[in-house]
């Protein structure tokens, strides 16, 4: 089926809940890629190294990495409403603080507090989202993948616009956009159902017994790290402006966009998701290792080609870590998260590090090589990953109360 077509009689009608949530998740997820085009602009404006700087990744999702234990256990106990409040408020009030900074420390520190604030809201945005939507689970996850797609693709082109007129405008500009999603989910979200049980701060670790699930988070820690080695390193490689930055990084979220919602659900259906995924990284690694050691001109459309992979990447690990295991979704899916977010706040402490230590090209050869790892693990746990869908439907048609930091 088009996933396009399964999606198209409703998911354009949605509760102002919807909405509100949807909207909101899209600044979210710009907050992830809104530094990338004024990285070099910030390490002179704090007279910092690119090292140093690279650490606003690094503290970001190491505490998000934490927070995913934390963030089941929270909304299990206090409910979804108030844990979306409650992590846009932390996002609102250190985003700002960011905004303030006057040494790179300070930046870093907020930095994390905003890292927690946003593992609270997208954990549990996609919970909220289905839980919300009319047209079933199938229409709300697509349109979460669209706010996903459009916030990765806006986030640069935001950082760049505001980020020209000074570094400090586009933490000030994100923190206004989120205390906007505050008063809308303020005024349209209703409290949802409590679950019937309550998450505890371990189970999250203990799904992660299930070989499926671990060789999932296992694959997808080795993807991460080439993630946001492209993400976090390449700003700098590229030497351009805050415009020409973010318009290379917007025309990467679109490509991500596109692959994840339209593209990888047609591979998917038509060749398999383990081939899908298995292919896509190791395009990925070729790519990276041909950004590594190309021109100029070539490092630019590498980046940007980037996109489509990464895209096609996170829809497939993301049904993968719902459906692979017997965990409830939002258990299994923290577990998961917990894992591959330690990457995103290894790499770009280590690409810089990688560059002092060798040369610019080492770091892409490094990304092109966990990524290869990740097929490897893919290949090798084939039998883990394979997915039996028709035990896993009904169980999972009860377990729609989903959280994921998902992609």
């Amino acid at each position: 089926m088009d996933p396009l077509d399964a999606g198209a009689g409703s998911i354009l009608r949605q509760p102002k809940a919807v909405w509100a949530t949807a909207g909101a998740s899209v600044v979210a997820f710009m907050g992830i890629g809104l530094v990338d085009p004024i990285l070099p602009s910030i390490a002179r404006g704090l007279d910092a190294t690119a090292g140093q700087v690279s650490l606003l990744f690094t503290s970001y999702f190491l505490i998000t990495a934490i927070a995913m234990l934390l963030t089941g256990f929270v909304s299990s106990r206090v409910g979804g409403r108030r844990t979306l409040l409650l992590g846009l408020a932390f996002v609102v009030v250190f985003a700002g603080l960011a905004g303030t900074s006057g040494s790179v420390g300070r930046l870093v520190g907020f930095r994390a507090g905003w890292g927690l604030g946003n593992a609270l809201f997208v954990s549990t945005a996609l919970a909220v989202i289905v839980g919300a939507a009319a047209g079933g689970s199938a229409a709300a996850i697509l349109l979460y993948e669209s706010a996903l797609g459009l916030g990765m693709a806006c986030g640069p082109l935001l950082g760049a616009v505001l980020g020209n007129i000074s570094w400090r405008y586009p933490f000030f500009g994100t923190a206004t956009l989120m205390a906007i999603g505050f008063l809308c989910i303020t005024a349209f979200l209703k409290e949802q159902p409590k679950p019937a049980r309550r998450t505890s701060l371990l189970d999250p670790l203990k799904a992660l017994g299930h070989g499926g699930l671990a060789s999932a988070a296992v694959s997808a820690f080795f993807y991460n790290y080439t993630f946001f080695t492209v993400l976090a390193f390449t700003p700098f490689v590229l030497g351009m402006s805050p415009y020409r930055s973010g318009a290379v990084f917007f025309a990467w979220g679109l490509l991500l966009a596109v692959f994840s919602v339209i593209v990888a659900p047609r591979m998917q259906e038509r060749f398999g998701s383990l081939k899908v995924l298995g292919g896509s990284l190791v395009l990925l690694a070729a790519d990276v290792l041909v950004l590594g050691y190309g021109d100029h001109t070539t490092a630019v459309v590498c980046t940007v080609l980037s996109g489509a992979f990464i895209g096609v990447n996170n829809t497939v690990y993301t049904e993968l870590a719902l459906g692979v295991s017997d965990a409830p979704r939002p258990v299994a899916s923290a577990g998961y998260n917990f894992v591959r977010w330690f990457a995103a706040a290894a790499a770009p402490w280590f690409a810089p590090k990688i560059e002092e230590w060798t040369d610019v090209h080492m770091p892409f050869v490094v990304a092109a090589v966990t990524a290869a790892l990740g097929a490897v693990v893919v290949l090798v746990r084939r039998r883990a990953l394979t997915l039996e869908a028709a035990e896993q439907a009904p169980r999972h048609a009860s377990q729609d109360g989903v959280g994921v930091f998902a992609n």
